[in-house]
Order: C-alpha cells, then sequence, then structure tokens
C-alpha cells in the first residue's frame, strides 16, 4: 500500500487538523486518545480504547485514518479492514469486500467537517478501485444525543457524508439492518470491480449467491 496521500492539512473552523491514513501500530501508541470516546448516557464510543485502533492497524490491508491535533491528540478515526470471518460479506471472495468498521469524532470536534477528510483520505487509496467498499449503519450504534438529531436525520447525514467519495444506498436483507427502517447499507463499488463480481455482490445482498 505504498499509495498516496498518507497525510493532509485539514482546514475545520476550529482550526487546522492532521489527518493522517495508514497508521501503523507502533504510531497509534505514541499519540493521545480523545477522552471523550468513551461511554456518555445513551451512547458508547465504538472504540473506547486505543488500543483497540492498533489491534486494526496490524490487520491485512487494513487502513486507520486518525484526524490529529498538533499535540498528536486523537480526534477522530475512521477504520477500514475486511470483514469479520463468517460474515456474510466475505463470501464473495477473498479480500474483494472491505467495510468502513467505524468512523467517529470527538463531541467537541462534531459538525466540523473531520469527518468528511477522513472518509476523503481514506478513499484516496488506489487499492479502493478494486474493492467493494461497504458500510452498515445500525441506529442503536449512533449518538443522537450528542448529534442533536433524530435518527432518520441521523441516517440522512450519513448518506450526504459518504455520497461525495461514491458511496450509494444499497438494499439488503441482512437480518441486523432490517431490524430497523432507519438502518443502513452504504456501498461504492471500485472501477476495477469486474461484471461478474457486481452481479455475484447483487445476489449476495439478499443471500441468494450460490458459493
Amino acid at each position: 500500500m505504498n499509495d498516496i496521500p498518507r497525510f493532509i492539512r485539514w482546514q475545520t473552523p476550529q482550526g487546522s487538523v492532521a489527518i493522517r491514513s495508514r497508521c501503523t501500530t507502533q504510531e497509534i501508541r505514541t499519540l493521545i486518545f480523545d477522552k471523550q470516546f468513551g461511554t456518555h448516557a445513551h451512547y458508547k464510543s465504538l472504540y473506547t480504547r486505543r488500543d483497540s485502533l492498533e489491534k486494526n492497524a496490524a490487520l491485512p490491508d487494513a487502513d486507520v485514518t486518525l484526524a490529529l491535533t498538533d499535540h498528536n491528540h486523537i480526534i477522530g478515526f475512521g477504520v477500514l479492514a475486511y470483514p469479520e470471518p463468517g460474515e456474510r460479506w466475505n463470501r464473495l471472495g477473498p479480500r474483494l469486500m472491505m467495510e468502513v468498521k467505524a468512523i467517529e469524532v470527538s463531541r467537541s470536534w462534531r459538525s466540523a467537517g473531520v469527518a468528511r477528510g477522513i472518509i476523503q483520505i481514506m478513499m484516496s487509496q488506489p487499492m479502493i478501485e478494486d474493492k467493494i467498499i461497504y458500510m452498515v449503519g445500525y441506529s442503536w450504534t449512533w449518538d443522537l444525543d450528542g448529534a442533536g438529531q433524530s435518527a432518520q436525520a441521523y441516517r440522512r447525514m450519513l448518506i450526504r457524508l459518504f455520497e461525495p467519495c461514491g458511496f450509494q444506498e444499497y438494499q439488503t436483507n441482512e437480518p441486523n439492518i432490517c431490524l430497523k427502517p432507519e438502518n443502513i447499507m452504504l456501498g461504492r463499488i471500485g472501477r476495477n470491480v469486474t461484471k461478474e463480481q457486481r452481479d455475484s455482490f447483487k445476489w449476495l445482498r439478499f443471500n441468494l449467491l450460490n458459493t
């Protein structure tokens, strides 16, 4: 993954932050994890410990992208990795589908465009064009209090966030996604993905793929 870019300066209304992709385990260990990535009254962060990011960074082809203040303080993160063994999305073939497993910004930096910067640099790697990238949004994992939004408004916010990077909503009968109408699956099909793989993805979404 010797691609570009790995580091950008991202301007926000609260000042400039550094967004760094493909962070290594060793790099992450030197950084400070914002305390707001924790447990709140009605919300628990996806990752509450820095070592969760370190573990993901060690996975094959994984991309841990971080937003950092000038004091090496992690105020946002994104995690791209292959689905867990046994998940439906592995059945399309080895290392074809990758999941945006996490995208989160510290509460004090919300609505500053940091998440947009994280996704933008994460999706700028050439290997992305060989993959089907997806994210699933479950409303029970969303920080609705922190965002001050309803679940439906939060869902629309996710679509606006991902669409500029080529994502679109996909229908599926995946049971967890079907549990609530506001849940969502977004996907981005790389330009090097074959027609056969695209067709298989369509059948896989409805668990109709013969493997």
